[in-house]
């Protein structure tokens, strides 16, 4: 399908990298060469011109990055904010100064403004801060936007910078500490089930809305990123569906079989009450995340109640 003849992918053993090698391996036609940090670590000056003499691709998938929940984000905002501007600005530079053809990265829906009004369109990045505790790893991710648009009027370097939404899906992170609500919610339910638990204690109303989107749907686009998107305009990939977290919890007691009640701790805070993003870019191109939250939910419970057997599994 694809033009391109060897595409290198950073970060290819994160959660999103798992989903998204394969697929490009099964529909780019390109020799994709997938990459950790045990193979290059490149916050090491010089690490990331290694890696592209040694691999010599002509197109890039950038996901290396620190990654981490928000209680991670709160005690440790130097250390996301160095590394992922390190990691980012160095692989970017090396990857403009080997002749790479096509560079792609991701950054997250986080980094919009705190006050961002729902459905948020990629028009809103530049109108405020974004929320405080994760604002160092926010704003770091936020510069690729200047970097790719900057590369490209100065060298007509092609760069093209994403933004998913809540990713969810197998590979996800189910520590209790770190995880986010969904891989969160599942594990305890299905801990809550086996225990034969009577109830389950949720955080917050349950009223606030977010807009989810599966894992496996953003990894079916990128093929068609790399072949048909030459622009520094950033595009929201998400499913635009508003679902409330009263919603979400009920859906995930049914999909795992937890047949006990629901009970609200609303001493715990709600958060942003609306957090959806606006999919009218994504869908003017002809594409979506159709994936519904139901069936989404289903694979990403199953995969963790096999992956568990086989310590695959970061909990």
């Amino acid at each position: 399908m694809t033009h391109f003849h060897r595409i290198l992918i950073t970060g290819a053993r994160g959660f999103l990298g798992r989903h998204i090698v394969p697929v490009l391996e099964q529909e780019s036609g390109a020799e994709v060469i997938a990459v950790g940090r045990a193979d290059y670590d490149l916050l090491v000056p010089g690490a990331a011109a290694a890696m592209l003499r040694d691999i010599d691709p002509d197109a890039v998938l950038h996901l290396a990055a620190k990654v981490a929940g928000i209680i991670a984000n709160r005690n440790y905002p130097a250390d996301f904010y160095y590394e992922n501007s390190l990691i980012n600005l160095m692989t970017f530079q090396a990857c403009f100064e080997h002749g790479v053809k096509k560079f792609m990265t991701f950054m997250g829906g986080c980094s919009y403004p705190a006050h961002a009004t729902s459905p948020i369109g990629e028009d809103q990045m530049w109108n405020g801060m974004p929320q405080p505790e994760s604002a160092p790893y926010s704003t770091a991710k936020k510069m690729s936007l200047i970097q790719s648009e900057a590369y490209r009027r100065q060298h007509g370097f092609n760069s093209v910078v994403l933004i998913p939404g809540n990713v969810y899906g197998e590979y996800d992170n189910f520590n209790e500490e770190y995880s986010h609500v969904i891989p969160a919610l599942i594990r305890r339910f299905i801990e809550a089930q086996e225990a034969g638990l009577p109830e389950v204690a949720c955080y917050g109303s349950g009223r606030p809305t977010r807009d989810f989107v599966y894992a496996g749907d953003v990894a079916r686009l990128i093929p068609w990123f790399f072949e048909h998107y030459d622009s520094s305009e950033p595009i929201n990939l998400s499913s635009g569906t508003r679902t409330s977290i009263r919603e979400l919890s009920e859906t995930i007691a049914e999909v795992t079989g937890y047949k006990g009640r629901l009970t609200w701790d609303t001493t715990k805070p709600d958060g942003q009450l609306d957090k959806i993003f606006d999919v009218t870019r994504l869908r003017a191109l002809g594409l979506s995340c159709d994936t519904s939250l139901r069936e989404g939910v289903q694979r990403t419970a199953d995969w963790f109640r096999e992956a568990r057997k086989s310590r695959d599994v970061r909990v």
